[in-house]
């Protein structure tokens, strides 16, 4: 299958870069530019297609907010957006997270961590620059009487802490969000918990289905903002 996507960039250079790196990927294929978020989001619900890749500041229309009329609990349709931009601020990853991206780049990574992002991002999967992903998930710890993504959707009520859950989360589930909460990759779950690959697939999967999470990255969030990350474990721990 040949992945679609979308890079709305008000840089052109940029813009050919992007491209350049992800048409010389053997299953994808961009099918439209944008130079603001306006194009962006009207070419977007058009075309539909696989990924939305979105710098943030754009003219006429920012990339956080064609992120929330793109993919936010409010959209009827939600495509997948994937952020890439030149400012790691806290805040900036925050509110992309919270208008339903599904994942957050620096532009100077490597092309690798951009064709992984892109795939796991049309997958239904999610994936944080690396250098970015604990530095903000912890730094939403102190201010856990913000909502979560998940908890902000429409018809539900309050927030929802470990305690709250109809069905509460496992010992086993517990350490996988502990692990996807530190910005390990399934894999690595896999080999620090000595299971599967599947059985880590099938503990986040009943872990989504239990917080209403629409992707890891909201498990992620919601993991840091209720206290679930043991700051002084080591990497990976919970």
């Amino acid at each position: 299958m040949t992945i679609r996507v979308l890079i709305a960039d008000d840089q052109e250079m940029v813009r050919a870069a992007f491209r350049m790196i992800l048409d010389s990927q053997p299953d994808m294929r961009v099918v439209a530019q944008a130079a603001n978020g306006v194009e962006a989001v009207e070419r977007a619900r058009h075309l539909r297609p696989d990924v939305c890749l979105l710098d943030i500041r754009m003219p006429e229309l920012d990339g956080l907010e064609a992120t929330r009329l793109l993919a936010g609990p409010d959209a009827p349709d939600p495509l997948n957006v994937l952020i890439a931009t030149t400012f790691d601020l806290d805040e900036y990853v925050y509110r992309a997270l919270r208008n339903g991206a599904c994942g957050f780049l620096l532009k100077d990574g490597a092309p690798g961590l951009l064709t992984e992002a892109v795939r796991a991002a049309a997958s239904g999967n999610s994936l944080i620059s690396p250098s970015v992903t604990v530095r903000l998930l912890a730094h939403m710890a102190p201010h856990r009487g913000r909502p979560t993504p998940s908890e902000t959707r429409p018809g539900r009520r309050g927030r929802i802490g470990p305690k709250d859950l109809i069905e509460p989360l496992t010992q086993r589930e517990v350490e996988v969000v502990g692990r996807v909460a530190r910005g390990r990759t399934n894999e690595e779950v896999a080999a620090d918990l000595h299971v599967t690959l599947s059985t880590v697939k099938t503990h986040l999967g009943n872990v989504q289905r239990k917080l209403a999470a629409r992707n890891r990255v909201e498990i992620a969030a919601w993991a840091w903002e209720h206290g679930m990350v043991d700051d002084s474990a080591p990497d990976g721990g919970a």
